[in-house]
């Protein structure tokens, strides 16, 4: 894409058999945000060739027979759903994720990695970015969709006036520069002060000159991740920024910018005062609050949505659709048909993750379902707990992933991304990263206590 050779690397730690699925998901996830069809191919054969190598170690991994057993609670309550054909054709927007997670869990095992998909994502942001400010500011748009390429933009944003760039909606893109932003905080935090030429640069994210830990901070890290920031406020998702400063404030507060924390504390207060305080301390802070932030934030900026459009609306009756069938749900995929005939409105998702599942599969399937994902979560701040050396020179690579896991479990409570190929197969693939590197590290310290068992012995 930026017109240089890749030279996709492994690092020592990692076994030889791994690197060519390796390499196929560097360049899958490289070219993924124009080309999903084609990054979905070389991601597809990557963690193919990664269960051919590893079945194994993938079947007796208690992370992925858990999500084996959800896969059943899913084939259930779609074969007592409502609408059955609508829940088997749900299915596909999970289980071939269940695969994925699995073989790519299996492939990613070390910092190094974690850094170059960092890297990755945000070199690949960059034709987004570019795309989405011409879209705004220059009125661009284009239907081009055929095998190589994938991208469609709609004049003005969609929703109009809202940042949306590749994606179908603003709210979508808003995640995507949220994960981006986050994993590119990681990189430049992660580095001390060393070499910021741009040919340096690219030749170590590409992985064409040599790897040094005096690289950093990056010359053009900096200037994407403001443009990230500055694309971020343009999409108008209040998702987007409530994400943005939970990484803000993770950051400082995991650094102990004491100074950064009480700033963003203030503004965030600030925001909050001009939208929501009793009219005269609202006014004050209005006069220094730009509208476009604390309008957006109480509605006043869109007064006239109807009120089956509100998201407690939504969840009221997702709730309800749960009380009604607590155990397998209504199937996946039956809540716009219900929602519509209750409300007589088009309406996708219920814009919270959980009630939309607990709704459509039932609280079991549910309940495991995010029991699977903390506990990927909490193996994770184990991991960072440990003071294991390979861990600690990787400590800030590993806390910026665990971030951005956090903020897309945030992000789900008021929005759900599942019917996004490119934002689910970005998610999956994040959650395989952080699962493999914690069950990576937990073996190689079980092996070693092992050994000094029998050293012992």
């Amino acid at each position: 894409m930026l017109g240089v050779s890749l030279k996709l690397g492994f690092d020592r730690y990692s076994p030889h058999n791994l690197q060519l699925p390796w390499k196929l998901l560097q360049i899958g996830l490289l070219i993924f945000p124009l080309s999903p069809f084609l990054g979905a191919v070389s991601i597809g054969f990557a963690t193919l060739f990664s269960w051919l190598r590893q079945n194994r170690k993938i079947i007796h991994t208690s992370i992925n027979q858990g999500f084996a057993v959800f896969t059943i609670l899913l084939l259930i309550s779609s074969s007592l759903a409502v609408d059955k054909p609508a829940a088997f054709i749900g299915l596909f927007n999970l289980l071939p994720f269940f695969l994925v997670f699995a073989g790519l869990s299996a492939l990613i095992q070390t910092g190094n990695q974690l850094k170059r998909l960092a890297w990755i994502f945000v070199i690949g942001s960059v034709p987004v970015l570019i795309m989405g400010f011409g879209q705004l500011f220059f009125g661009w748009t284009s239907q081009l969709q055929i095998l190589v390429l994938d991208v469609a933009i709609a004049s003005g944003g969609s929703p109009p006036g809202r940042m949306s760039s590749i994606f179908m909606h603003a709210n979508i893109f808003a995640a995507y520069l949220a994960i981006v932003f986050t994993l590119g905080l990681g990189l430049l935090l992660e580095r001390g002060i060393g070499d910021t030429s741009t040919s340096s640069v690219l030749r170590w994210v590409l992985g064409t000159g040599r790897t040094r830990k005096s690289l950093n901070p990056y010359l053009l890290l900096p200037l994407i991740l403001v443009a990230d920031f500055a694309a971020l406020i343009l999409t108008n998702s209040r998702n987007g920024w409530a994400i943005a400063i939970v990484a803000c404030l993770a950051f400082a507060l995991y650094q102990g910018w004491r100074l950064l924390v009480g700033a963003v504390t203030g503004i965030v207060a600030s925001v909050l005062l001009a939208a929501f305080a009793p009219a005269p301390v609202a006014q004050l802070f209005r006069r220094i609050v730009p509208a476009f932030f604390w309008a957006r934030l109480n509605d006043e900026l869109y007064p006239d949505r109807p009120v089956a459009l509100m998201r407690k609306t939504q969840w009221q009756f997702a709730w309800s659709l749960t009380q009604q069938h607590p155990w397998t749900g209504w199937g996946l995929r039956n809540f716009s048909a219900l929602y519509k005939a209750h409300m007589n409105i088009d309406l996708g998702h219920p814009h919270n993750l959980f009630l939309m599942l607990s709704a459509e599969t039932g609280l079991p399937a549910t309940l495991l379902f995010f029991g699977l994902l903390g506990w990927i979560l909490f193996s994770g701040i184990q991991l960072l707990q440990k003071s294991h050396s390979l861990i600690t020179e990787n400590r800030v690579i590993i806390f910026s992933y665990l971030v951005v896991l956090m903020e897309w479990l945030l992000f789900n409570t008021v929005d759900v991304t599942l019917f996004d190929f490119r934002l689910n197969t970005i998610s999956w693939l994040l959650l395989a990263a952080v699962s493999g590197i914690t069950y990576h590290y937990h073996q190689h310290d079980a092996r070693k206590h092992e050994i000094g068992d029998r050293k012992q012995g």
